[in-house]
């Protein structure tokens, strides 16, 4: 390769025209005007038109004419104005083109099995069989920039407030994590495995213990779950920890962080404090401890009112909550909200619209006049307007209307894009009951901290204790979940029992961790930060495969080099591994 790029192809001006400059670039596309090519030469950086024009160069004008979309060239010429009524103020560099003077084909493409632009997305097989082809788009390309640039400000705020990055081990012990564990056999010790590290919760406690205060890396998480938009069998977190500190202390690190990723990386000045929301109130206002705060339409609970009705639903169900959106709704956009509803696990929704006579619907009938002037009260509903009521179990009722809610503020163009609003969800239950195993299981993790003056419920009830918890979201979706650690051994062994984990076995899975607790513990909190998550909404998806170089498919596989793969009988044999598999059927 002889002609080496003195500029990129996203940054020549006006301000440089007659400059002689080399590009380096894939050909995005071509046009033949009359016997000049008009070339579009890509690299991640932008466009820049050139032009192979005959009477200039018959040489390379006859090498452009054997040029096809994604061959490798690279080229030298000028740098000139474009045509009067020819400029493309869409692009940085459309005031000008190049008039090429010297061409070197770098390598030949055979035609690309998708498009590399933004207008064409072909389907997610596609896409990720040939993710070096998907990369290639621009949209890919800003997104790789956006989180390069997210990382880069978030080492410079952490770097800068003393935190140490450390690097934490892959190859660890399984401990319970609350997802499943990915498994290496071991060849040096037959018979037993590792795990690939679900977070580096204890590890980044040890090195708490171990005199490192402040503490974060972008650590690579794996779990072996269910895959969904936000969710992949790797991902990763930005770890963090701190000692000597209370829940307040680590929150307002974690908004500085923020803050400054926000005025790096999107030029958004964040000013107001990142409020902090109970999560009763959290799910008694929104049905969910993740709510996204840039519109209204909170729940509103009206169990009491309307179980005085002569409605049955409502008489049965053990809550009823409405929203009201105050806008106007067609009965073919009621019947299309109700719809909704019932795709989402709904058994019906009843509904009431407000005029100047009180209350209309084919139910109305089963409510007197004094519970309706109860339920405008309580509703504030003005004239018009619809109330959409959903009556179930609580839990059901407040899974349902949150949904029901977000997809209210899409349909009524509520939500603003670039509007970004953070949030504290607070004061969670330490505890949540698993009906299916009858047992309490910690609703973050097993080695957070009861509230001190939560901890005389320890003994007797135990759903009246909260956690010393925090949850980071931004725009209804969870970034992080953090808390203040446990480091009585006391306590801790109280938290064992209650879960139903014996000394026995939390010697065997926490053992070290127990261990290193008796030299010398400071106190400790932190949190683990979903950066692919961040990424995404910064790129206004809520998809992580888009910010993600090499995601995998919802079955947890990799169409471009296709993993997971079979592995050889003689390296299972060395590994001391037999395989004895169910066949599908």
């Amino acid at each position: 390769m002889k002609l080496r790029r003195t500029n990129a192809c996203g940054e020549l001006t006006k301000n440089d025209i007659k400059k002689e400059v080399i590009l380096n670039g894939w050909v995005s596309s071509a046009r033949d005007h009359g016997g000049i090519i008009f070339i579009d030469l890509r690299d991640r950086y932008g466009l820049t038109q050139i032009v192979f024009d005959p009477e200039h160069d018959k040489k390379n004008h006859k090498i452009a004419e054997g040029l096809r979309r994604e061959d490798v060239i690279a080229v030298k010429g000028k740098v000139r104005a474009r045509g009067k009524g020819l400029e493309n103020p869409k692009l940085k560099t459309g005031q000008i083109e190049v008039l090429v003077d010297e061409v070197e084909v770098l390598n030949k493409a055979e035609t690309p099995p998708l498009e590399i632009e933004d207008r064409i997305e072909a389907n997610e097989d596609m896409r990720l069989k040939y993710r070096y082809l998907d990369l290639r788009r621009p949209k890919m390309q800003r997104h790789l920039q956006i989180r390069h640039n997210a990382a880069m400000a978030a080492r410079e705020y952490l770097n800068k407030n003393n935190f140490l990055e450390i690097e934490t081990p892959i190859l660890v012990r399984a401990t319970p994590e609350g997802a499943r564990d990915y498994i290496v056999p071991s060849r040096i010790n037959p018979g037993k495995f590792y795990a690939l590290p679900q977070s580096p919760q204890i590890y980044k406690q040890i090195l708490m213990i171990s005199g490192c205060d402040r503490y974060y890396q972008f650590a690579r998480c794996l779990r072996d779950e269910d895959l969904r938009q936000d969710r992949q069998p790797e991902h990763t977190q930005i770890d963090f920890e701190m000692s000597f500190v209370n829940a307040e202390d680590v929150m307002d690190m974690i908004e500085g962080l923020y803050k400054h990723m926000m005025k790096r990386v999107m030029g958004v000045d964040i000013k107001y404090k990142f409020p902090k929301i109970p999560h009763k109130e959290a799910m008694d206002k929104y049905g969910c401890d993740k709510p996204d705060l840039r519109f209204g339409l909170e729940l509103i609970d009206v169990t009491e009112i309307v179980k005085k009705s002569d409605f049955q639903v409502f008489n049965k169900a053990d809550k009823i909550k409405c929203i009201n959106p105050e806008d106007k709704f067609s009965r073919n956009e009621i019947d299309s909200l109700i719809d909704y509803a019932i795709s989402i696990g709904s058994k019906g929704m009843a509904w009431m619209r407000v005029s100047d006579k009180g209350l209309e619907s084919n139910i109305v009938k089963f409510f007197n006049k004094e519970i309706q002037k109860k339920l405008l009260a309580k509703t504030k509903a003005k004239k018009e307007s619809i109330l959409f009521f959903i009556a179930d179990k609580e839990k059901n009722v407040n899974e349902i209307l949150s949904k029901l809610r977000v997809e209210l503020g899409k349909r009524l163009k509520l939500i603003k894009d670039k509007d970004f609003k953070f949030c504290w969800v607070v004061d969670f239950p330490l505890f949540e009951w698993n009906e299916d195993e009858h047992r309490w299981d910690p609703s973050h993790h097993i080695f957070t901290a009861p509230k001190k003056e939560h901890l005389k419920f320890l003994d007797n009830d135990v759903s009246k204790v909260h956690g010393d918890l925090y949850d980071l979201v931004l725009n209804g979706v969870e970034l992080g979940s953090g808390s203040i650690r446990e480091t009585n051994p006391e306590i801790q062994k109280t938290l064992f029992k209650i879960m139903g984990l014996s000394n026995k076995d939390a010697e065997r899975k926490f053992g070290f961790l127990l261990e290193a607790f008796k030299y010398g513990t400071p106190p400790h909190g932190g949190i683990g930060l979903g950066f692919d998550r961040f990424v995404a909404l910064l790129c206004n998806t809520h998809d992580i495969r888009e910010v993600i170089a090499f995601p995998k498919n919802k079955d947890a596989e990799c169409p471009m080099d296709n993993s997971p793969s079979d592995v050889p009988d003689e390296q299972l044999k060395e590994l001391n591994i037999k395989l004895d598999l169910v066949k599908k059927t």
